[in-house]
């Protein structure tokens, strides 16, 4: 029963987004924690299919924004001009009429995520160029009031009824570190973050970089963020020698003051514990699937555990 209403929910969708078309399947997305995603194929009046994505961001985003779903349909819309790597937004719905939480619809991009590049070093140098792309926006030319501002510092290290500190990681000393040295002024001109510009939330097909997704994290503020963020997940994915690389590609092409890059590697680090909760052999068998049995607990330890390491004597330097 639960099945068949959620897909007459779904044909409602379908009459609203394209009349007169029909639902012919329906099927859920998996990968993403913060959103649930279902894809569905669509036969439109003229015969021809079309598949596209439906979005509905969870409690907890919803929670932190509530109008998450408005501002990542009206970037998406933004990001259309820009020649950006993006998924078409076709239609936002916020009404309560057919789910509880607003939805976006969204193009559907053939692609998947890539952990095991058939080549690596042009992998790294198209997503060090694309994030240099969306660095490089001029926002002066766009009304992107509507995002939020990136918070200065490292929110994380604020944050209330956090749990308990994962000294296997480190993250008491770089609490102190981060607390010790707060507020650190911010010496770069703000830009378009995506807030999680990661392999998982780019898709590839034939080895090139087809679509950056998940656009609901996206702020305005120092671009360090994010490339800290980057640098830290390709260190645990392709190890240290891939974020080198990542890090003098996108250093080439994007022009800025990286004095503070060692903070906001640390508040990187500080984000990845919160969001390891302690359990690396849980994100040790993410990888599984995608044929990369070499990545454990060990070596995302001994990664993460260089990376901050590096951070701490750049501070100290």
């Amino acid at each position: 029963m639960a099945i068949f209403s959620e897909n007459r929910k779904f044909e409602q969708l379908v009459q609203r987004l394209a009349p007169h078309s029909r639902l012919l399947q329906a099927w859920d997305l998996t990968g993403g924690s913060s959103a649930q995603m279902t894809a569905l194929e669509i036969e439109c009046p003229d015969a021809k299919t079309q598949r596209v994505i439906v979005r509905r961001s969870g409690n907890g985003s919803l929670k932190r924004n509530p109008n998450i779903a408005a501002d990542e349909f009206r970037l998406l819309q933004m990001m259309q001009s820009l020649d950006l790597a993006t998924p078409t937004p076709y239609l936002l719905d916020g009404s309560g009429d057919i789910f509880a939480t607003p939805y976006l619809v969204i193009e559907y991009i053939e692609g998947k995520p890539e952990f095991a590049p058939s080549n690596l070093a042009d992998y790294i140098l198209q997503l060090a160029t694309h994030l240099v792309n969306i660095h490089s926006i001029d926002c002066s030319n766009l009304d992107a009031s509507f995002l939020p501002k990136k918070a200065d510092g490292c929110p994380e290290v604020f944050q209330s009824g956090a749990a308990a500190v994962d000294e296997s990681l480190d993250e008491g000393r770089i609490r102190n570190t981060l607390e010790s040295i707060f507020p650190v002024p911010q010496r770069n001109p703000s830009v378009l973050l995506h807030g999680d510009f990661w392999p998982g939330n780019v898709l590839w097909q034939d080895d090139i970089l087809v679509a950056v997704i998940d656009w609901e994290d996206a702020t305005l503020g120092e671009p360090l963020t994010d490339f800290a963020i980057s640098r830290l997940d390709l260190a645990i994915i392709f190890g240290i020698d891939a974020m080198n690389c990542f890090t003098h590609h996108y250093k080439s092409l994007m022009s800025l003051d990286y004095t503070n890059l060692p903070y906001w590697d640390l508040c990187a680090a500080l984000r990845f514990v919160r969001l390891a909760d302690s359990n690396l052999a849980e994100w040790a068998a993410f990888f599984r699937p995608f044929g990369r049995h070499d990545i454990t607990e060990q070596t995302l330890r001994e990664d993460y555990q260089f990376f901050i390491t590096q951070a701490f004597e750049e501070l100290v330097g």
